[in-house]
């Protein structure tokens, strides 16, 4: 992909989110179904963080003030949610703070949002269970002694406390997790688990679980995208061969499985696969963890991440996109959120807009990563 075609692409982002602030406001967005139209969460849902993600991610790459001024009080509006009793907040914090209080210092230096961050970054170390070495998932009582996939996209929150506060506690819980997870979830071909059960009081291992997967032993893809864009921070962090391997083991099969235009089905084992929806969300958060990976892997391996990525990134920009409708709120049509609860299917979803960005970013040089 020349870099002609990569800075066309970000310019058209940014036209693109500029016209989203004005479109979004207040709004706290998830899903936008055939209207174009993004719902409004309460800003405690675990997406609350992408959209404010998008908006200081186009203040570091445009260094436009617009962007900054649209999101600077984010992280203090989902912090409020730390008041509330019972708590709704869980494991997804990593996905709620580092995108605006964690990147809002790393970019400032503000000292509040520092504060918010720690403040995350404690209550999702508070969630490790030490018997079975995971972080717990949610907070309804049948998951007590669930860990998910998903959480492999939080655990860079526990990395960054320890950078912080030089204190290594953050860092082993997020190595214990990450650990528990290679070890039960990543399968010899590459596929991951989405659920993993475990008996709560003695870490006993149970069974996996299908979740947002197609059954317990399915391919869904969000989660091998989660897994290995994760897996690769890990190594980042860590420096430890063990994440590579996986994260390379898990993209392997990820690409492998991809239909022609590059977009993944929402489950790579289904019964009539070709008719099945895809998931556009799942491509952005690959091709994003896939240029991590080409970052981190030997020279002679780097084109063959990256090649995947950007064709990936190709078929989404050129097939995907919403760049011929203004009046959609969203930039990638075609997400799948839960199929097995038949919720959020063929819709667009926010966290495939932020991976999306993220993706073109990195390749436009960005690297003020937080994630």
């Amino acid at each position: 992909m020349d870099q002609a075609y990569v800075s066309d692409t970000i310019k058209k982002i940014d036209e693109k989110v500029s016209n989203m602030i004005k479109q979004i406001g207040d709004k706290s967005p998830h899903v936008a179904a055939a209207d174009g139209v993004y719902d409004d969460c309460p800003p405690k849902w675990w997406t609350s963080g992408f959209w404010p993600g998008m908006l200081w991610l186009m203040h570091d790459v445009t260094k436009k003030d617009s962007y900054k001024e649209a999101v600077w009080n984010w992280d203090k509006k989902i912090a409020e949610s730390f008041t509330e009793y019972p708590v709704f907040l869980h494991h997804d914090v990593g996905f709620q703070f580092l995108p605006t209080a964690v990147i809002k210092y790393e970019l400032t230096g503000d000292q509040e949002a520092l504060a918010i961050g720690m403040q995350a970054a404690n209550f999702l170390a508070g969630r490790y269970n030490v018997a079975g070495e995971f972080i717990r998932a949610w907070n309804y009582d049948e998951a007590i002694g669930w860990a998910i996939v998903d959480c492999m996209m939080n655990i860079p929150l526990l990395f960054w406390a320890t950078r912080m506060t030089k204190d290594p506690r953050y860092k082993h819980i997020a190595i214990k997790h990450a650990d528990t997870f290679l070890k039960y979830a990543v399968r010899n071909d590459g596929s991951v688990a989405h659920i993993l059960s475990f008996e709560p009081e003695t870490g006993e291992f149970i069974e996996e679980l299908g979740g947002q997967g197609n059954a317990p032993y399915s391919a869904w893809s969000r989660g091998n995208s989660w897994a290995l864009h994760g897996l690769a921070i890990c190594y980042r962090e860590t420096g430890e061969q063990r994440y590579l391997d996986a994260a390379k083991q898990i993209s392997h099969y990820f690409v492998a499985a991809l239909p022609e235009d590059n977009v993944p089905y929402w489950d790579y084992r289904v019964e009539n696969l070709e008719q099945a929806p895809r998931d556009s969300s799942a491509a952005a958060i690959a091709a994003s963890g896939l240029l991590e990976l080409a970052d981190l892997v030997p020279e002679l391996e780097k084109s063959m991440y990256k090649k995947a990525a950007e064709k990936m990134l190709y078929s989404l920009n050129e097939n995907y996109a919403t760049w011929d409708n203004p009046a959609h709120e969203a930039i990638l049509l075609h997400g799948t959120g839960h199929k097995p609860a038949d919720k959020n299917i063929d819709v667009s979803l926010i966290y495939g807009d932020y991976y999306f960005i993220e993706a073109f970013a990195k390749l436009n040089g960005w690297n003020n990563r937080i994630f």
